[in-house]
């Protein structure tokens, strides 16, 4: 008789657990699920790691640990070790690990080590840094259960694209982190490896699907994280940790040879789901991204585009120093015109856009702000988005859980069921669909396309075009746990093929307490639900928690997005830190 789940997700742990180092294992005074809302700090208090330790792990981004590594001013062993031990503690505390190779890890950088120390030259781009990999990416020896008690105890014989390409480029690969059932919820629960939490707040979500990822970041157990997102994965763990996240667009980083759950080939009738980075920093994503695509992942994946970084189109030749008439164009799309942003979103995005137009100092003279009304595209995207995405009925999912009689978890139990599998006449037409709504959003960057609404450039009706969009990456602060119900202002770009990303801004705080919903009805029931979050909660759950803003670019044009971001992420940070040493005058 075949073992059942609760079987194999007690093994599944009980290795886990056993791959955690004695030494490293906190004080009962820890235990997990446990202590205060808020364990951030847990790693640094908690007296098992060093004072080298702790530096490394906090004093530097990737960025500066890879120059520092590549100098041989750091050696990859320590660095390595640290995260390793890290990443054990956070785990503890968090629950955001699925699979450990902390000895592999370290093994490697020892190599790396006397291969810098032989040579005189780093491994590559990424020499001896520690990145995590979400628990999609196969390693060999190591399973990618994705969750799922049927896949468990299967190792990898062989290393996704992506993973291939890190290792070429001399990156050390050390921990998997945890995911959703299903990868279809916006939690990071799952039956074999249990519920992850908010680092900062345990009532609040840490996000989906690339939960693990977010946590760890937060946590400072990994300076750099590989997640992947179809409709939402990279970016709402990104907003839901107060971090920075990039969604490329398909063909800029590779994803073949992924756990994805769903059968071989599936995706080429579906949405192409994407590969990419989160980090503390817009340099660090850029940093991944250009080591990547400056690689040879075309070889590992057919779908990757033999492009370098340096060769997409790239922001530079827009700022003001070769066009110094023709500043950073940002489009502020406010709503989605289907799910409305509840109050602290709308002042969110006030502030942003009126920071983005601010002349206090000179450099942001290279920013014009306009606004732009996609109401009538939103929830097209939305309806064919949610089409695609169901032409399996869900039908293989729930075959893997039948084979051990495996539940789905709490949150998809009342969404998650079989339904017949599409037609191909039906998956046609939605492709019929979807090509539609990528040809009708390409007059959203243009100045005479009908979506811009500012005066001015309603009346001029030129030939300019946005260079980004910014907009909320959901209509709502960060939730409790099990709350998130709608990816609409995700799903959207997923379903465009854009490359997006998000920014932190700044925190919720008591101002953002204030303001009422309208007296009109919802738009729908996806807009009542979302409304609920601020009418049948507590709001002061969301004190403290981070507010960020998506950066959408056009398709295929992954350097440009990058590069506004940071002219994006520097114009925010300047604008708040003037403000702050005006408020002390």
């Amino acid at each position: 008789m075949p073992d059942t789940w609760r079987e194999i997700a007690a093994r599944k742990q009980k290795q886990r657990a056993e791959g955690i180092p004695k030494p490293w294992l906190l004080p009962s005074s820890y235990p997990l699920g446990a202590g205060s809302d808020n364990v951030l700090n847990v790693p640094r208090e908690c007296g098992l790691l060093t004072a080298d330790e702790i530096r490394i792990t906090e004093a530097y981004d990737a960025t500066a640990l890879v120059s520092e590594l590549a100098a041989g001013r750091l050696k990859s062993v320590d660095v390595v070790t640290a995260f390793c031990k890290r990443a054990a503690i956070a785990h503890q505390l968090t629950n955001c690990l699925t699979e450990f190779f902390f000895e592999d890890g370290i093994a490697r950088a020892k190599q790396l080590d006397e291969y810098l120390s032989k040579t005189g030259k780093p491994k590559g781009p990424l020499h001896g840094l520690p990145i995590s990999l979400k628990d999609t990416f196969k390693v060999k020896g190591y399973d990618a259960s994705v969750g799922v008690a049927s896949l468990s105890f299967n190792p990898a014989t062989t290393n996704s694209a992506l993973v291939e390409v890190l290792l070429e480029q001399g990156a050390v690969l050390y921990c998997k982190t945890n995911i959703p059932q299903t990868m279809m919820a916006l939690d990071s629960h799952n039956n074999v490896f249990g519920r992850t939490s908010n680092p900062a707040n345990k009532h609040l979500t840490p996000g989906g699907s690339s939960g693990g990822e977010g946590a760890l970041v937060a946590m400072r157990g990994s300076p750099l994280g590989i997640g992947t997102d179809v409709g939402g994965s990279i970016r709402i763990p990104a907003m839901c940790n107060g971090l920075v996240g990039v969604k490329p667009s398909h063909g800029r980083v590779p994803y073949a040879g992924q756990e994805g759950g769903s059968l071989p080939g599936s995706s080429k009738l579906a949405i192409e789901s994407t590969a990419g980075p989160i980090a503390r920093s817009v340099r660090d994503c850029e940093m991944l991204l250009r080591a990547v695509g400056n690689g040879s992942a075309w070889l590992f994946d057919p779908d990757v585009l033999p492009q370098t970084w340096e060769q997409q189109t790239a922001l530079h030749t827009y700022l003001p120093s070769t066009r110094a008439k023709q500043p950073l164009l940002v489009g502020i799309m406010r709503t989605d015109g289907h799910s409305t942003p509840l109050p602290p979103i709308q002042r969110l995005m006030n502030e942003v856009a009126q920071k983005l137009r601010s002349p206090a100092l000179p450099s942001w003279d290279a920013i014009e702000v306009v606004d732009i009304d996609i109401s009538s595209l939103g929830p097209q995207c939305l309806k064919t988005f949610n089409g695609i995405m169901s032409i399996d009925g869900a039908n293989t999912w729930l075959d893997h859980l039948d084979k051990t009689g495996e539940p789905l978890s709490p949150w998809l139990q009342s969404r998650l069921r079989r339904r017949p599998q599409k037609s191909l006449d039906e998956v046609r037409k939605l492709q019929a669909q979807k090509t539609d709504m990528q040809t009708r959003f390409l007059d959203v960057w243009k100045e005479s396309g009908g979506y811009w609404s500012t005066p001015d450039s309603q009346a001029k009706k030129g030939s300019r075009t946005l260079d980004v969009i910014v907009c909320p990456v959901a209509p709502h602060p960060i939730p409790p746990i099990d709350r998130w119900n709608t990816t609409n202002y995700t799903s959207a770009f997923n379903l465009l093929d854009y490359p997006s990303g998000v920014l932190p801004v700044r925190t919720f705080g008591e101002a953002d307490l204030e303001g009422e919903l309208g007296q009109s009805p919802p738009l729908n029931g996806w807009d009542k639900i979302n409304r609920e979050l601020w009418t049948d909660v507590d709001r002061k759950v969301y004190l403290g928690s981070p507010l960020s803003v998506q950066v959408v670019a056009p398709k295929l044009m992954d350097t440009k997005l990058v590069e506004a971001m940071a002219v994006l992420e520097k114009a925010l940070s300047s604008v708040q830190t003037a403000a702050r040493k005006a408020s002390k005058l």
